[in-house]
C-alpha cells in the first residue's frame, strides 16, 4: 500500500489518567509499578514480526489493507522493550465485527478500544516468552502515517536513533505505574523527531 500524504504533528498533550485507562481497557488492568526493561537490538525482531503479519493475513486476507512492523523493535540498532509493536490497518477500525473475531481465532486477544482517539483498537498476542502488540486504524487515519513516518526516519538518521535511545534509557530507569505513563514521557522527543521528518517531507 503506497502512501505519500501529509501529516500533522500531534499538539502537546496532558498524560493519561487511571480513569482513562480504566474506561478503555477490556478486562483486567494490572498496573506496572515497576522499571521499563530494554534490551539491546536483536536479528530475530524482523522475523518476530513475520510470525505474527502471517497470523494476520492467515484470519484477514484481502481485509488487512496494512501490516507493518512499528515501534522501536521495527528500527535496526535501537534498544526496546522485547515487544513487538505491529501496525494494521483496515476499511474501519470501528467495525469490530469485520476483524475482531478471525483475529482471536489466531490467538489475538482485545485489550482496549479508543473511539475517540482515531477509532484505535489494541490487541495483544503472546506465546511463551514472545509478546506482540497490534494497533488497528482505520487504513485512512493519519496515525498511521505518522507512525511510519517515525519508524522511517529513525532507520536512516543516525542522531535521532540515538538521541532518541538516550531518552528511552533514562526514562526507563523510573519507575512507572502503567506501562502508558513511560510511553507518554517519550512525547517530546517524538515530536522533535517528527517535526524534522515533516519538514524534509514537504
Amino acid at each position: 500500500m503506497n502512501r505519500k500524504r501529509k501529516w500533522q504533528i500531534p499538539p502537546p498533550s496532558e498524560p493519561v489518567t487511571d480513569e482513562y485507562l480504566t474506561s478503555v481497557t477490556i478486562g483486567e488492568r494490572k498496573p506496572l509499578n515497576d522499571r521499563i526493561q530494554l534490551a539491546e537490538y536483536d536479528l530475530r525482531w524482523p522475523s518476530m514480526f513475520s510470525v505474527a503479519a502471517d497470523k494476520i493475513r492467515s484470519a484477514l486476507s484481502e481485509k488487512a489493507l496494512l501490516v507493518e512492523h512499528v515501534g522501536s523493535t521495527s528500527v535496526p540498532g535501537l534498544a526496546a522493550k522485547p515487544i513487538i509493536d505491529m501496525l494494521l490497518g483496515v476499511t474501519d477500525s470501528a467495525d469490530e465485527k469485520s476483524y475482531v473475531l478471525p483475529l482471536e481465532q489466531q490467538g489475538f486477544v482485545l485489550r482496549a478500544r479508543e473511539p475517540d482517539w482515531y477509532e484505535h483498537r489494541f490487541f495483544r498476542l503472546k506465546s511463551g516468552d514472545m509478546e506482540w502488540h497490534l494497533h488497528v486504524f482505520s487504513a485512512e487515519c493519519e496515525e498511521i502515517d505518522r507512525m511510519l513516518a517515525f519508524r522511517n526516519w529513525l532507520r536512516v538518521h543516525d542522531d535521532d536513533r540515538q538521541r532518541y535511545e538516550n531518552v528511552k534509557h533514562t526514562l526507563a530507569a523510573r519507575t512507572w505505574k502503567h506501562m502508558q505513563n513511560y510511553a507518554d514521557a517519550k512525547s517530546d522527543i517524538v515530536r522533535e523527531i517528527l517535526g524534522r521528518a515533516q519538514e524534509q517531507s514537504v
